[in-house]
Parts: structure tokens; C-alpha cells; sequence
């Protein structure tokens, strides 16, 4: 129950408010992107990126999308990851440690379903490989490199 009175998980409640609001999502993004620059294999892309802004961006696109009243102050997604050679398994490998973070804090499966979905919906800005391989050759035609 909520100080309200109200079950978690009401149906009148947003994503964001049955999963406990900006203290919780903010806990579970810190924790999540920390996971992200320390990943073997897509940490190097963040070797010069602001950790705290980085945080910011992601804390705000998963508020927004969970039903908070929070708007996305960053560059276009496309536009944002246009210059970085991103390829399928890097992607895949995102959404893999997006997961382990939701399972790790214990966040509703409905609610990780929908964040998971909702993750590879935005697929196609953030690389043009549509499966998990790792095609170096397609990211260099794509980036327009030999």
C-alpha cells in the first residue's frame, strides 16, 4: 500500500508510480548505467561520455516513457548515436544489462516486459542492424569508413 491508501500496481497508477517514482527509477538508472560503462563490451563507448548526464538522459527517457511527467531534454536518439559505430550485439548486449538491472531491483515483470519492448522499439535509431550480430563491415559502410 501507498501512503494513499492504494495497492501498488493500481490500474490508476502510471508505470512509473507502481514502480515506485523518481526515487526508485533514479536508484535502478544510477545502478544501470554504472553496469553500462563498466561492460567489457560497450563500456569503450562511454570511455569519454559524462556519467552524470548520461544518467540524467536516461533517467528522463525512461520517465517519460513509464507515464511520468518528465521530458526528454536530449539530443534526437538517432542524432545522439549516429556517429558511433553501433552494431547488433552491442545493442543486444544493452538490453541484456538493462534486464539483469530490472531483475536485480526486483521491478515488476509486466513493467520489465514493457521497458524491454519498448527498448527495442528504439532499435532502429540506434543502429541499422535489426538482429544481435556484429558486422563490422556494415557499420563501416554505414559510418562511411574502410
Amino acid at each position: 500500500m501507498n501512503l494513499a491508501g492504494e495497492s501498488r500496481g493500481s490500474s490508476k497508477e502510471s508505470r512509473f508510480e507502481q514502480l515506485g517514482g523518481e526515487k526508485q527509477l533514479r536508484l535502478i538508472i544510477d545502478d544501470f548505467i554504472d553496469r553500462v560503462f563498466a561492460d567489457r563490451m560497450i563500456g569503450f563507448f562511454f570511455r569519454n561520455a559524462n556519467r552524470e548526464r548520461i544518467k540524467e538522459l536516461e533517467y528522463q527517457l525512461a520517465a517519460a516513457f513509464l507515464g511520468a511527467d518528465v521530458k526528454y531534454q536530449g539530443r534526437p536518439l538517432a542524432q545522439a548515436h549516429a556517429k558511433h559505430p553501433i552494431m547488433g550485439g552491442h545493442f543486444a548486449r544493452r538490453k541484456q544489462i538493462l534486464k539483469e538491472t530490472l531483475d536485480f531491483h526486483d521491478v515488476p515483470e509486466a513493467i520489465q516486459t514493457a521497458w524491454l519492448e519498448h527498448t527495442e522499439r528504439l532499435r532502429a535509431l540506434i543502429t541499422t542492424q535489426t538482429g544481435s550480430d556484429c558486422d563490422p563491415l556494415e557499420v563501416r559502410r554505414k559510418l562511411g569508413t574502410k
